[in-house]
């Protein structure tokens, strides 16, 4: 957990609440304190003050996005208007929290938060497990998967690539071990999240 907010009172409290259930917190005065601190590699989410002296919240979600550094964000102001929560819900952000909050709807939020980065850093680990899998196939592996996920059948793809059929079901068989995929529906779904998608020139 990560508090950016100038209000040292705000952040004590935020802090008591957040170690009140379990969670490990960062508190930082300001959005330049909290760039200078290395993001530890874990399921994270930032509590983010709008107004803050130098670098506003919202300049400093702009400048993450821009960063290509993901970490769910959930905002909070005293002085809340409708173009400001627009563009922090369009910037990707969690949730905008008006103060006063009640403290559930902030821990509701975190949790939100956290749980979202975590399945995007299994996701993320899971296409470059695929994604290194693939590197591992052969030439020939390869252009039997990008036949695989077109819906042709060992046969057909033999036809195509004029190699009998059995040495098509041993090569499959290889690239169905190689890549982990236990069903022809889990492989196409890897080969669809690296980017291998069904060829209109091969499947025809």
């Amino acid at each position: 957990m990560i508090v950016v907010d100038d209000d040292e009172g705000v952040r004590t409290a935020l802090a008591n609440l957040f170690q009140s259930v379990g969670l490990d917190v960062q508190l930082f005065a300001s959005a330049v304190e909290f760039l200078r601190w290395k993001l530890p590699d874990v399921p994270s989410c930032l509590v983010l003050d709008i107004r803050l002296p130098g670098l506003s919240g919202l300049d400093l979600q702009t400048d993450l996005n821009k960063a290509n550094i993901h970490i769910p964000i959930i905002f909070m102001t005293a002085h809340a208007d409708i173009p400001m929560s627009v563009r922090a819900m369009r910037g990707g952000a969690v949730d905008f929290l008006s103060k006063p909050f009640r403290e559930q709807d902030m821990l509701d939020a975190v949790t939100r938060g956290i749980e979202g980065d975590r399945k995007r850093r299994e996701a993320e680990r899971a296409v470059l497990a695929s994604r290194s899998a693939y590197e591992g196939l052969t030439e020939r592996e390869q252009e039997i998967l990008a036949l695989v996920v077109t819906g042709l059948l060992n046969k057909e793809i033999g036809m195509k690539l004029g190699i009998a059929e059995i040495t098509v079901k041993i090569h499959r068989g290889r690239v169905m071990k190689k890549m982990g995929a236990q069903s022809l529906a889990e492989l196409i779904r890897m080969a669809d999240m690296i980017g291998i998608t069904p060829s209109r020139e091969l499947s025809t």
